[in-house]
């Protein structure tokens, strides 16, 4: 399955890549398979004082200590209901691996190069933050997460 994707950068070419779904609240995001470690069902955390509001705590992954940022607080989006436990995405970045605590797990997705579109402005400023780009399902938008710019919590740290 091959997803044709725009960069808004227009020194960029089109670039052809898979996307892996998960759903936080009610918005469809989607992520470069490339970037995704592993999925796995809920771990132990242990949690960090002083840290972001947005980080969950600390998993130990196999001997590697990875953070997991819980995507509902990173949204501004209401809390799981308690017996509601998160999935972890793991991703993997330059300076080591980040978890993404989501709500569900969903499939690999294409969409043709014609369906992509430019974030909107009627996004939640939170989700424009961390968005790169919308591709058109036939049902519903995939909004397709900038890695980068989800596990960024700087400006929250400042705050």
């Amino acid at each position: 399955m091959t997803i044709a994707a725009t960069s808004t950068n227009s020194q960029d070419r089109k670039v052809a890549s898979q996307l892996s779904t998960f759903l936080v609240g009610d918005l469809l995001f989607g992520v470069d398979v490339l970037c995704v470690q592993e999925v796995l069902r809920f771990q132990h955390m242990t949690p960090v004082p002083r840290a972001p509001q947005a980080i969950e705590g600390l998993i130990n992954l196999r001997g590697q200590i990875v953070t997991a940022l819980d995507m509902r607080r990173r949204l501004n989006l209401p809390p799981r209901k308690e017996n509601e436990t998160p999935m972890n995405v793991v991703i993997r970045r330059t300076d080591g691996a980040v978890s993404l605590l989501v709500d569900e797990i969903g499939d690999v997705l294409h969409a043709e190069a014609e369906n992509y579109e430019e974030p909107q402005n009627n996004l939640a400023p939170e989700t424009r933050k961390i968005v790169k780009s919308i591709y058109k399902l036939k049902d519903r938008l995939l909004l397709v997460l900038d890695e980068e710019r989800a596990v960024d919590l700087s400006a929250e740290r400042s705050a």
